[in-house]
């Protein structure tokens, strides 16, 4: 297991610098000038785009730009925001917003989503499967931000249940609406997923012979049967605590969530350099890291899988 560990950690050095290198030429070579960006339609005074660049090492050939972003990188410094805020500081501002609203939404499509499955796989055909069938059909051809509209307009407004906008990003009580409305969507894939991974299980000779030595229903559910399903839907949502993460862009907006998901999108829309290559640079360490720990899930849920 330890070599294996090792081995995959030496495997993400060249994904971690590949994707980190096309998010940094992607934002600082093909949209143009970040510095004159910045000015917008106003004209630039050559000596302040000179200083600017020569701050933020702009004067430099890209290949000597990312070098040196590699280099502070793995010291810690992930670099100045044009909004003279140190990168580190506004991400350890909206990084734990947005652990909260992913662990809502993540707790969510988890528990409900495999009780779903699993109650669907096991009633296959009847009427329980086929309503949550449209149910999970209907959610998925929803786009996320009308689920988010919805939500905010009938369960914060008319109804009055929760505020219909994050006012304090740190309650964790205010994000269960806008983490619900995350999880949505991933909820139904989860519950199709574990639907059919138990219908395909189920008919396996392990099961049979599970039931043809007695062992108690239970068991047979519980042991044999639910730990085998969910090697896919591991899969699935080990890939998607990685876009929960990311992926709260339009969630976050629309409940006023100050979180990553937010702060991404005032990094693109401000042509914020730094901001937009240092917050991508976390999720996609967020998405390796999730990436081994399922693959280290596979050996507890099947011990037949074992890693040289």
């Amino acid at each position: 297991m330890g070599r294996y560990i090792l081995r995959r950690l030496l495997q993400m050095i060249p994904v971690f610098i590949g994707t980190t290198l096309i998010i940094f030429l992607a934002v600082y070579a093909l949209p143009g000038d970040p510095v004159k960006a910045l000015f917008g339609d106003k004209a630039a005074d050559p000596a302040t785009v000179a200083r600017l660049k020569h701050q933020y090492g702009l004067d430099k050939s890209l290949i000597e730009q990312y070098w040196s972003y590699l280099s502070n990188l793995f010291q810690g410094d992930l670099g100045m925001s044009f909004s003279q805020r140190e990168v580190s500081d506004i991400l350890g501002d909206a990084v734990p917003v947005t652990i909260k609203l992913a662990l809502v939404a993540f707790a969510l499509e988890t528990v409900f989503g495999v009780a779903l499955g699993m109650l669907t796989g096991l009633k296959r055909g009847k009427i329980v499967d086929q309503v949550v069938l449209v149910l999970t059909l209907l959610v998925i051809s929803i786009p996320i931000f009308v689920i988010g509209y919805l939500a905010q307009v009938y369960i914060g407004t008319k109804w009055g249940v929760v505020n219909p906008t994050v006012t304090d990003s740190e309650d964790i009580t205010q994000l269960i609406l806008p983490g619900i409305v995350l999880g949505s969507v991933s909820l139904a894939y989860v519950s199709r997923l574990t639907r059919t991974s138990v219908i395909e299980n189920i008919r396996s000779d392990y099961i049979r012979t599970a039931v043809a030595k007695g062992l108690p229903r239970r068991r047979v559910i519980g042991v044999h049967l639910m730990r085998n399903s969910l090697i896919p839907v591991v899969t699935f949502l080990g890939t998607d605590l990685g876009a929960l993460m990311g992926g709260a862009i339009v969630t976050e907006g629309i409940f006023n969530v100050k979180g990553i998901g937010n702060t991404l999108y005032k990094g693109i829309t401000g042509a914020d350099g730094p901001l937009v290559v240092g917050t991508v640079t976390f999720l996609v360490v967020v998405y390796l890291v999730a990436s081994l720990l399922v693959d280290l899930l596979y050996a507890v849920l099947d011990p037949r899988i074992r890693y040289a």
